[in-house]
């Protein structure tokens, strides 16, 4: 894999929120987005949201707001020591597999031996931030059309 097929674009940036709806409504109401898709994910935590604006195009990032499910999820213990805000920054990938595999060799730690399930079932996986200048990056494979 050459360097120019790693990533395809940002494919979103994730705020860590205290309130899924309270972050909604600010983001809606008083930023103009709109919300594109809501889950839950139980394996992760939390609970999102994923908001954009315009016409959204696939290679348009969006901006994920992430609540958690309980106090001992991820999102819960980054808010507890960082407060509301940035929490991660995601690319999107076409091949996450050959991505992991090339940064492993690279020397950057994963968080995961192999990806996980994200939004939309979207395969990821992140990088540590000790590897990337402070920055927890997600690397995602959205599902084929999605």
């Amino acid at each position: 894999m050459n360097n120019d097929d790693l990533f395809i674009c940002i494919d979103h940036v994730g705020l860590a929120v205290p309130d899924l709806d309270e972050a909604i409504k600010f983001h809606t109401e008083v930023m103009g987005w709109r919300v594109l898709h809501r889950e839950t994910n139980e394996e992760q935590g939390v609970e999102e949201a994923m908001i954009g604006t315009g016409d959204q195009l696939p290679e348009n990032a969006q901006i994920q707001l992430l609540a958690p499910l309980n106090e001992n999820s991820t999102i819960a213990k980054f808010l507890a020591k960082n407060g509301p805000g940035m929490q991660q920054l995601c690319y999107r990938v076409a091949d996450i597999d050959a991505v992991c595999a090339t940064l492993r060799e690279r020397g950057v730690r994963l968080l995961y031996p192999e990806p996980k399930t994200g939004t939309g079932g979207a395969r990821i996986n992140f990088a540590h931030p000790k590897d990337t200048g402070g920055v927890l990056l997600e690397l995602t494979q959205p599902v084929a059309g999605h």
